[in-house]
């Protein structure tokens, strides 16, 4: 390897690293504004200058490739001086107005100019004034404050593949804006908040509501949906003020979506916090006696094939694992936790995960999509394969039409009939897939809604295992799951495994007398005679036409595991407390038992973690992925029917019932509704 000295101190570097990097490895702290390590090098801002032996004056050491032999020095006067005299000119047109700057505490040109700033500025001019842009709902700027490191550009180009966010002008009249000032069009936006080294750009929900200091921090995972983004919720008092990502390169790596970040005050509306009972057709508030009272005298009198339990899609394994317990006490036999019925097989588990693993996309030299829209149904994942797109323009496939994902994709057909070719080697789509090493073929859950699920998940298995795409080192089938509850809650076995969807059938039909949901509100159903126990923490669509309502905590309220697409076990911690007499999910499920004269199944929390860790399919440890599960693979064979494929399209904003209760993702729903209808004239 080749050795590079900085501040007279030898050290190994890679090739292709700059010298910035380089310093960084000799343990040199550089100041910088504009580089950003996931960006596209600038050498905007120079403050990361250094002093280099046969250089008549500083470089900019984030745009210079290291190479070998080369003396570097970051910390003579020289240095000092020049990196003096950048921050003297990003002062020159800076507002002082850090007292009232959301940034502040946060701001990286506050923490510089402690150290190399002045107190006293020698530019007798104005200061330049800026007029802010509208940017959306969640972007608020201020542009008067920008320093044209160009960091927002560079993500919404590359990271988020987007170009709508430019630069007009040059030198100091140079400004940044969204094209014709227009809201920016991705579920990733929010992150040049986090990459804005300033206060130009700041949380537009967040304005004003606290500063860092006054927050309570946790970290814990996201729930919106299965990709398991790595999350800290800063809490004030009671209240969440804002969600912000951790550093997780398996995952999410250092980004969120907008929907993670900004749903988080939907947990401080529409909030069911005491139990309700109805009479006379009206919701009326009522004690916990009254209500379990109600509840187990209803399930007392119901015949057992009469009731039905079902799961939402943001409960945690604990809350599932204790609910399965709690119907097999009763001998209750009809439960699921899917909101559609779609084909599943669990007798291995990489039936139903994410194989190749999020950060294994990088690796991939051919993406194949089937039936799937990866960019609302998990964005980071998208984020992912736009990564590996840009990286190495590798092809990517869908079978089906998912619009718009961000990357150039090719359309290989929209029917069963165009998979069956593909499996039998008769398209260009095969071709391209056995010539390639490293294929992703990612089986969306519309693509499992259709009749010919089964001969396409099977199908696909056994092509790639003929084709040794299946080995001890890559696994290229791939199954991506929506919810952030349903891997774990395949792993509990909680629904019908023989996909006979006889509880769907029972509740299109009415058949069901009594029906407990759980967390749960995106169910297709349409009210008759049931009566309607409803368990949670938001005043949504089933708790509308419940007959009892029971009061829990959100994810942010209780501890919990969720298992994500990969089928990585994490943990979700408790942030804060719940609003209210809300009870835990498990001890409200005691709670009935004791009503209705059962032995409770667990006596604390720790017991029943315990239990469900058990119940873990291939489990590892926290955190990690799951044992390898390629050995005795079984092929079945599918009825096929030639069907089209569409891709469902998903709410976004309002995909669950936080998201729902969010001001937050009304506004950007709307945002994007009126942006629509102005494209298509409607």
């Amino acid at each position: 390897m080749p050795k590079i000295t900085v501040n007279n101190k030898e050290i190994e570097f890679e090739n292709g690293m700059t010298v910035l990097q380089a310093c960084e490895l000799a343990g040199a702290e550089i100041p910088r504004f504009c580089y950003h390590e996931r960006l596209s090098i600038a050498g905007n801002c120079r403050m990361c200058l250094v002093e280099m032996e046969k250089s008549s004056k500083p470089i900019a050491s984030c745009a210079m490739p290291a190479t070998e032999g080369m003396k570097i020095k970051t910390n003579t006067e020289k240095v000092e001086k020049a990196r003096k005299g950048v921050m003297e000119f990003l002062l020159a047109n800076h507002p002082l107005d850090c007292p009232v700057c959301d940034q502040g505490g946060e701001c990286d040109l506050q923490d510089q100019s402690l150290y190399y700033g002045f107190d006293k500025s020698r530019f007798k001019e104005n200061k330049r004034k800026v007029k802010d842009k509208y940017m959306g709902p969640l972007i608020k700027t201020i542009m008067t404050r920008c320093i044209h490191c160009t960091r927002c550009v560079r993500f919404a180009t590359e990271v988020a593949g987007v170009t709508e966010i430019g630069a007009i002008g040059r030198g100091e009249n140079m400004e940044i804006t969204t094209f014709l000032e227009k809201s920016m069009e991705s579920e990733l936006s929010a992150n040049v908040i986090d990459l804005c080294p300033v206060g130009a750009l700041t949380s537009k929900p967040y304005a004003f509501e606290a500063r860092p200091w006054e927050l309570k921090k946790t970290e814990t995972i996201d729930v919106m949906d299965a990709v398991g983004s790595n999350i800290r919720v800063d809490t004030y008092g009671w209240e969440v003020k804002r969600v912000l990502p951790r550093l997780n390169e398996e995952i999410n790596e250092e980004w969120i979506s907008d929907k993670t970040r900004y749903a988080c005050d939907g947990l401080l509306k529409q909030r069911i916090d005491k139990p309700f009972k109805r009479e006379n057709g009206k919701l009326i508030e009522c004690s916990w006696d009254e209500a379990l009272n109600i509840v187990g005298s209803k399930i007392k009198e119901t015949d057992k094939n009469q009731i039905g339990f079902h799961a939402g899609d943001m409960l945690s394994m604990e809350t599932i694992n204790s609910l399965k317990e709690f119907a097999k006490k009763l001998s209750i036999p009809n439960y699921e936790f899917r909101e559609k019925p779609f084909y599943l097989n669990s007798d291995n588990k990489m039936n139903y995960i994410f194989n190749s693993s999020i950060k294994g996309i990088e690796e991939s030299d051919c993406i194949v999509l089937i039936g799937t829209n990866p960019r609302h149904e998990a964005t980071m994942l998208n984020a992912r394969i736009r990564k590996a797109f840009v990286a190495k323009k590798i092809p990517i496939i869908s079978f089906g039409d998912p619009g718009d994902l961000t990357y150039d994709y090719t359309n290989a057909g929209n029917s069963t009939e165009d998979i069956k070719k593909l499996l039998n080697k008769e398209n260009e789509t095969s071709k391209i897939l056995l010539n390639s090493k490293k294929p992703i073929i990612i089986i969306g859950e519309s693509a499992l809604e259709l009749e010919s699920a089964k001969f396409i998940l099977q199908g696909i298995k056994k092509f790639l295992k003929e084709n040794n795409f299946i080995n001890d080192n890559w696994n290229a089938f791939n199954v991506l799951l929506q919810n952030a509850s349903s891997v774990g809650a395949i792993d509990l076995g909680f629904f019908e495994k023989d996909n006979s969807f006889n509880f769907f059938n029972k509740l299109k039909n009415n058949e069901f007398k009594l029906l407990y949901f759980v967390g749960s509100d995106n169910l297709d159903f349409v009210k008759s005679n049931e009566f309607i126990i409803y368990q949670g923490s938001h005043g949504d669509r089933m708790a509308q036409i419940a007959d009892v309502i029971l009061p829990s905590p959100a994810y942010t309220e209780q501890n919990g595991l969720f298992i994500n697409l990969e089928g990585r076990l994490q943990k979700s911690n408790k942030s804060t407390y719940p609003p209210g007499s809300s009870k835990e999910d498990w001890k409200i499920f005691n709670l009935v038992l004791n009503n209705l004269k059962e032995n409770e199944k667990f006596k604390n929390f720790v017991e029943l973690r315990t239990d469900t860790i058990s119940k873990i399919k291939n489990h590892t440890d926290f955190d990690l992925l799951p044992k390898k599960t390629i050995q005795d693979l079984k092929f079945e064979t599918g009825s096929f029917i030639n069907e089209p494929i569409y891709v469902n399209e998903i709410d976004y904003y309002f995909s669950n019932s936080i998201a729902r209760s969010s001001k937050t993702m009304s506004d950007c729903r709307a945002a994007r509704s009126k942006k629509l209808n102005k494209i298509t004239g409607s």
